[in-house]
């Protein structure tokens, strides 16, 4: 059975996989050519203790995950409207519930960084960092 921090982590996935035409990767190398309908890669971050209870003992943690999102096309401003067009998307499944089915207390996420990336030969690259705060509780320190 997994940990919470593992739950937490496979629900955000199955969170994200619901974004219509994306690919979703967990902790994947950043390919050359990006899917048609962007790429989402979500990398397990760092838990950070949050604080610890007594009676009973619990501790509370604030992970701190990060998504990447990335698209790839040639025209600049079409690249542009498909990165916001996926981050739009990104946004609505992750409002959707904010306990990613219970698996989290919360689920919170700031403003994003966003780039554009130069591929020799190949169409432009835009992407955008975006880090998820999954905040939870486990009865151990590896929970």
């Amino acid at each position: 059975m997994p940990g919470v921090r593992e739950t937490a982590l496979s629900a955000l996935m199955a969170a994200l996989t619901g974004v219509a035409g994306a690919t979703v990767r967990r902790n994947a190398v950043v390919p050359e050519r990006i899917p048609g309908g962007g790429l989402i890669i979500v990398r397990d971050g760092e838990p950070r203790l949050a604080e610890t209870t007594l009676s009973p003992l619990r501790y509370h943690w604030e992970h701190e995950a990060v998504v990447e999102a990335l698209v790839q096309v040639a025209d600049d401003p079409a690249r542009a409207l498909a990165l916001d067009g996926l981050l739009r998307a990104i946004d609505e499944r992750l409002a959707v519930d904010r306990t990613l089915g219970a698996t989290v207390e919360w689920l919170d996420w700031p403003a994003l960084q966003t780039s554009d990336l130069a591929v020799p030969g190949a169409a432009g690259v835009a992407g955008a960092v975006l880090t998820v705060t999954l905040v939870y509780s486990t009865a151990t320190p590896l929970g």
